[in-house]
């Protein structure tokens, strides 16, 4: 029998340490390293399921560049946020919090792949067989071909895909699975990283792609260490707000395919659809004739959306005001407002800030920051700025606006859903023919961005 010595394992970023330390090194986290027990021999184990010892470095030149495979499924949004379909032998982490969906998605996508007849394997740690036909049955699911198993061992797992050999796995979750070679809990650190490793190895081994699921932390990043995302192919995030019916798939990580891809779904009673023009949703319910109210163009990976950002700007009643922002930076809210107040001068220092972004999306890139400026300065000023514009650029410090990337892109769908004006940066300008039916201004101040939008400097 092997020897076992005991270790101390942080629970959120994977350090290791031979005593007990209330405060982890790795990542400053509190009260966070647990005692774990393991064997002091252990064998070492390919993670790509290969043993092939006669292998020999290869010129990049005279390595023959092939097309992915990719496995289609039924949902056009589900494809685009992997790049264009499943790839064989891929790992995917699907994160998101409880009860946002992530079952019901990988369900629907497993009765879809099963209709092809494709054998589907979903193996659910949480529910049991009983529990997961009442979903399937809500949801319409009724495929010959899909096979449900409830199961925690990851060595009975690995034997049932070696039995039944299907052509798809869904692991319901990767915190409830445990191998019986790691001593501590289900949901470890250790074992969360030992499991993950082990399915990698079936994947690629077998060429079967596998779908895991991961619970995420109150900080809304996926539970366990760092590490277990670094080890799968592609991480998918599930966002959304629980009494909100709009989903959203985000990809933050795709070896196979771009990265920041966004997909849109309705919660329905008989499961998640799809939002095939996501900018008409987000701006169906905007107000007409509203001070502060704006409409920016963002980019979601390759796909443009149209969202609207609200802003109130009331005059405070404490000594701080308040700055708080919903869908973007809360740090990019107090910069624009010290750069309306230094280069414009508007008098910001005394008011309370509230901005939002309709319609529960998180945006993160800098192309929105003058759509955030003017919807600021509309509230300030109590000026509507025109409902048929589209605020796309970057603001600098200085007040200028600089350009941003894919302006056509941008600026079409604008067009197509009727917009009448485009207000851009003015290096945007050249390069390219805007569409008809939509005026395009260039500017290079916020000055006059104000004075385009709102009349006014």
């Amino acid at each position: 029998m092997a020897k076992r010595k005991t270790k101390f394992v942080c629970q959120e970023c994977g350090y290791e340490a031979p005593k007990w330390m209330g405060k982890c090194p790795g990542c400053g986290k509190w009260n966070s390293l647990t005692e774990e027990t393991i064997a002091l021999k252990q064998t070492f184990r390919h993670t790509v399921g290969t043993t092939d010892q006669n292998r020999k470095p290869e010129k990049i030149t005279s390595i023959q560049s092939e097309q992915e495979p990719r496995v289609t499924t039924s949902m056009p949004e589900f494809n685009r946020v992997l790049g264009g379909g499943i790839v064989p032998g891929s790992l995917v982490l699907v994160g998101g919090d409880p009860g946002i969906g992530k079952s019901t998605l990988l369900l629907q996508v497993s009765d879809q792949l099963a209709s092809r007849d494709l054998k589907v394997l979903y193996i659910s740690g949480e529910e049991s067989v009983r529990q997961t036909k009442l979903r399937a049955d809500r949801l319409g699911v009724k495929s010959e071909n899909l096979y449900v198993l409830s199961e925690t061992n990851l060595l009975e797992i690995v034997n049932q895909i070696e039995q039944l050999e299907p052509s798809f796995v869904v692991i319901d979750s990767i915190q409830t699975i445990f191998q019986e070679d790691v001593s501590s809990a289900p949901g470890s650190v250790s074992q969360v990283r030992e499991c993950t490793s082990e399915l990698m190895r079936v994947a690629k081994s077998k060429n079967i792609p596998i779908f895991i699921v991961g619970h995420v932390t109150k900080e809304g990043a996926i539970a366990g260490p760092r590490l277990l995302e670094h080890m799968v192919d592609a991480v998918l995030y599930f966002e959304g707000e629980r009494h909100h019916t709009f989903r959203i798939l985000r990809g933050v990580k795709n070896r196979f395919g771009s990265t920041n891809e966004m997909g849109i779904f309705e919660m329905k009673e008989e499961g998640l659809r799809e939002v095939l023009n996501p900018s008409e949703i987000f701006l169906e319910e905007r107000s007409q004739g509203a001070a502060g109210s704006t409409v920016v163009a963002s980019m979601e990976g390759t796909r443009p959306v149209l969202v609207e950002i609200q802003s109130l700007i009331s005059p405070t009643s404490f000594g701080n005001p308040r700055r708080m922002a919903t869908g973007i930076d809360h740090n990019r809210v107090p910069l624009l407002m010290a750069v309306l107040e230094k280069r414009v001068g508007l008098l910001l220092q005394n008011q309370d800030a509230y901005v939002k972004v309709a319609g529960g999306v998180k945006l993160d890139e800098p192309a929105i920051d003058l759509a955030i400026a003017v919807s600021i300065a509309s509230s300030f000023k109590d000026q509507i700025s025109r409902p048929d514009d589209v605020l796309i650029g970057e603001v600098g410090l200085t007040g200028e606006i600089r350009r941003v990337s894919r302006i056509d892109q941008r600026v079409q769908e604008a067009a197509k859903l009727g917009f009448k004006r485009a207000i851009i940066p003015s290096k945007n300008l050249e390069g390219w023919t805007p569409p008809d039916g939509i005026e395009v201004i260039g500017i290079s101040t916020v000055q006059q961005a104000l004075k385009a939008s709102l009349g006014g400097s």
